[in-house]
């Protein structure tokens, strides 16, 4: 993402001009664009112009709209499914020039000669063209730190997965705010059988191992400096199978850039199951916690592990929904603070605000703060969990807080009406 334009006066109030350049800087607008933002962003219309003699001719207009945002809807990129081993080069090239899409609806604020004033219209966002953002509520300290960080250059796809079992795999890319899935296969894998059954095994999976290997090479960008990490994770040995075998083709046709990819970036894990959700294990297995620790979606793994395993072990120390996360943060307790940007979206300005103001409380206590992107895996785990938890410094029962809490409002409410009854 590049920052063309940016003017925010002490208050909040002002405007930040953008320019998206992938899928992930999509991503990031859609988490700061909210309604009734003014938007600004160039569009498609088509205009019907009456000529002298009455006859009409429609022609397509690119203009500049300003809308007032009432709806914002964003998708990623889809993964086809082949469910043969002969995946074909329309189906990969697809894969790989589908990008997410960002739909920005509202009514025109700012007329022109082509758009009437009032008019509805859906602004669909397109990579290196500029928008303009104007926060309806100003920008706060979550939207102004989303600016921050989206600009940051070098920014890009930081591992490469490939998920598989026996006969399936998800080839995927991971960066700071985003799982994407960007192909997957399925080929059918026979049984032995005691005659000629193990010899069409074998050649079956010949074909799965010989079509991971050319989907690797169109979907996983491993000649890339900025990808940290391959990961080839599976349940049994079916990891090895593939390893091996891309290692040797590798070997076979010459390919010394992915050899020595293969040799100084490859990593092979256990996982439970052949799913994409499976990623959530990866990134807690040592390995990878090693060698990606200071990554965003990494630390968002290893943060997540540690409160499901303080609630298992200490529960007065694990606390997950808004009204508790809350009150512990009342009383100074939160050492961490869990939270999904899903919150942050939310279309109520008074509940984003509740939860901006929360996590600039906990910040100013000195506790730390991770903000969790619901397009990972752990992020969506989160966000089944209300989206909100926080690992307490020290233990506190919710019932005896909830107690003290009701007690303190009971006392509240019969002083005021002391004062307020006639002596």
């Amino acid at each position: 993402m590049k920052l063309v334009n940016k003017f925010i006066d002490k208050h909040g109030a002002g405007h930040v001009t953008l320019r998206p350049e992938d899928d992930e800087d999509m991503w990031h607008l859609y988490n700061l664009i909210q309604k009734d933002d003014l938007v600004r962003a160039p569009a498609i219309r088509r205009v019907q112009k009456t000529s002298a003699t009455g006859s009409t001719e429609s022609q397509r207009v690119r203009v500049n709209l300003t809308l007032q945002v009432s709806r914002v809807d964003f998708s990623s990129s889809a993964a086809p499914a082949t469910s043969d081993a002969s995946t074909t080069s329309d189906a990969s090239s697809s894969a790989n020039t589908s990008t997410a899409a960002l739909h920005i609806s509202g009514r025109v604020t700012a007329e022109n000669q082509h758009v009437k004033l009032g008019a509805h219209h859906t602004l669909d966002i397109e990579a290196n063209r500029d928008v303009r953002i104007e926060k309806a509520d100003g920008w706060d300290s979550i939207a102004l730190a989303r600016v921050e960080e989206a600009i940051v250059p070098g920014r890009g796809a930081e591992v490469g997965a490939v998920v598989c079992g026996e006969g399936t795999a998800a080839f995927c890319l991971l960066s700071e705010h985003m799982t994407l899935v960007t192909h997957r296969i399925s080929v059918s894998i026979p049984r032995k059988a005691v005659a000629s059954g193990a010899s069409q095994h074998e050649k079956a999976l010949v074909k799965f191992y010989g079509s991971i290997y050319d989907a690797f090479i169109r979907h996983i960008p491993y000649a890339n400096v900025g990808l940290k990490a391959i990961v080839i994770a599976s349940p049994g040995w079916v990891r090895d199978s593939v390893f091996s075998h891309m290692a040797e083709e590798a070997t076979k046709r010459g390919d010394k850039v992915l050899q020595k990819a293969l040799r100084e970036k490859t990593i092979k894990v256990h996982i439970s199951s052949p799913h994409v959700h499976s990623l959530v294990e990866v990134l807690k297995s040592p390995e990878i916690v090693s060698q990606l620790k200071e990554t965003k979606f990494a630390r968002e793994g290893i943060v997540l592990d540690k409160f499901f395993k303080m609630l298992g072990s200490d529960e007065m120390r694990a606390w997950y929904g808004s009204n508790h996360v809350l009150l512990a943060s009342d009383r100074g307790a939160i050492g961490t603070l869990l939270i999904s940007d899903d919150l942050f979206r939310s279309s109520d300005p008074i509940t984003r605000k509740k939860y901006v103001a929360l996590v600039e409380a906990v910040q100013q206590k000195g506790a730390e703060v991770v903000i969790f992107s619901s397009m990972h895996e752990s992020g969506q785990q989160l966000n089944q969990l209300t989206g909100i938890a926080a690992i307490l410094t020290f233990p506190l029962d919710i019932e005896v807080v909830e107690a003290e809490e009701n007690e303190a409002q009971e006392t509240q409410k019969l002083s005021e009406s002391e004062v307020t009854s006639p002596a």
